[in-house]
């Protein structure tokens, strides 16, 4: 017999409820039942809002359910979750009453079966935090253009290879010296901290020996610590006490370029500098080659533009010294040897000040080209010549040549005959030395 709804009947009829009522209701059972509640399953649709809250869903092969987990929460995560991967979830199940559905409200959430792992992090990342290890005021600043670069790494591993090539690419003049290490398993964080060890006493000296060409290696300024991605099992090795101990104490700033963007180790926190990827860390201490390039051909028109002004006041004060010569007399002869002496001097200044420049841009000089050094060479020519066209104002070579320089008594020059009439007493310089003349019989030309 079918049994149907008696309206008459008031006993029968079940509570009418509102709607956000029953939801809130339902939430409340469902808070009194499960929660907190512990979930396992696979991740699908994960995505991160712009305000940091993070959304997906839990499944299986048996149902799936919505989850939240909100910013100050997800902010805790050591990973990025990505899509079909295996995770567990410590949360409160409710009712979004919004929409009416089901919601896990995510608090904690980790890789399945890495639980302790993470909480095994999270504990040694607190010690050694307090401790100091990972304070920005230790990290020290990259060189902008190192001497040479140390990789430790594994000698099989991609993130060699990827190393390599960017620094290849960007600056194939810089050496490389590598000292391989284990970088998986159980032997590899003592590897890593025997490896790092000895690259810190070749940075140290610049004396080491490299194992197959048995040559003095490089001074080291920079070292990159990398490996490529993989699971949290892959990268523990970075999660090693004593070798986050190891990288603090190296003697040069260290990169460590470990796992991908999303990926975070001890090593991470303990070094100079975080690179999301092997490559990053290489190309964030290989500054292209073509760039110091331009700054080198900047830096030498600059140079050559201020020799260029040094070498032309230099000419304009000889033109205005030689346009104040006047007529020849022992005054001008006193003149002319004091200019002389400020010309040397100059010269002398000169010299020393493009030494000076020489020797404060020894790298820039490998690079000057020819040109620089042609235009340099004639304008000391130029400055050679003007100082020929000087001496030759010289009045001592006009006597040399047979001529005299004849004065009066009181020593002003006589330029014309009405000045020597017979019987006066004149004096004649000549190129030697002096006589005294007396004039017996001027006579006009």
């Amino acid at each position: 017999m079918n049994t149907m709804f008696d309206s008459s009947n008031p006993a029968s009829a079940p509570r009418v409820w509102e709607v956000g009522a029953l939801c809130h209701a339902i939430g409340d059972a469902l808070q009194a039942r499960f929660n907190p509640v512990a979930v396992r399953g696979e991740i699908s649709g994960f995505s991160r809002a712009a305000s940091g809250h993070c959304y997906f869903n839990l499944k299986d092969a048996g149902g799936q359910i919505r989850c939240a987990m909100f910013r100050r929460n997800a902010e805790q995560m050591g990973f990025y979750p990505r899509d079909g991967e295996l995770v567990e979830v410590r949360g409160r199940l409710g009712v979004y009453e919004q929409r009416g559905d089901l919601q896990l409200v995510v608090e904690q959430l980790q890789r399945a079966g890495q639980g302790a792992w993470f909480e095994q992090f999270l504990r040694l990342k607190a010690k050694l935090e307090a401790e100091g290890l990972f304070d920005t005021a230790r990290k020290r600043p990259l060189s902008t253009m190192p001497r040479g670069i140390g990789v430790v790494t594994s000698l099989g591993a991609a993130a060699l290879h990827d190393v390599v090539t960017a620094l290849r690419r960007r600056v194939p003049h810089i050496p490389v010296v590598i000292v391989p290490a284990l970088v998986q398993g159980a032997q590899a964080p003592q590897s890593l901290v025997d490896a790092l060890q000895k690259m810190y006493l070749l940075a140290q000296s610049g004396q080491g020996q490299e194992a197959d060409l048995a040559q003095k290696s490089p001074l080291i300024d920079c070292i990159l610590l990398v490996r490529g991605g993989g699971s949290m099992e892959d990268l523990w090795a970075f999660n090693d006490e004593q070798l986050a101990r190891t990288v603090v104490q190296s003697p040069v700033p260290l990169i460590s370029g470990v796992g991908h963007e999303t990926d975070f180790t001890i090593a991470d926190f303990c070094a100079d500098l975080r690179a999301p990827t092997p490559t990053a860390a290489a190309e964030l201490v290989a500054q292209p080659r073509e760039l110091w390039l331009g700054a080198l051909d900047l830096l030498q028109d600059r140079l050559e533009s201020a020799v260029q002004r040094v070498l032309d006041r230099s000419a304009q004060r000889l033109d205005l010294a030689a346009q104040r010569l006047g007529r020849p007399s022992e005054q001008l002869s006193r003149n002319h040897l004091q200019l002389a002496r400020q010309a040397q001097r100059l010269r002398h200044a000169m010299l020393f000040k493009l030494q000076r420049m020489t020797q404060n841009q020894q790298a820039l000089q490998a690079q000057l080209p020819q040109s620089l050094q042609r235009r340099l060479e004639q304008q000391k020519q130029g400055l050679e010549r003007m100082d020929l066209r000087l001496q030759l104002l010289d009045p001592r070579l006009v006597l040399q040549r047979g001529y005299a320089l004849l004065t009066d008594t009181k020593g002003k020059p006589v330029t014309q005959i009405k000045q020597a009439p017979p019987g006066a007493a004149l004096k004649a310089q000549l190129a030697d030395g002096a006589v005294d003349v007396v004039v017996t019989q001027p006579r006009l030309l």
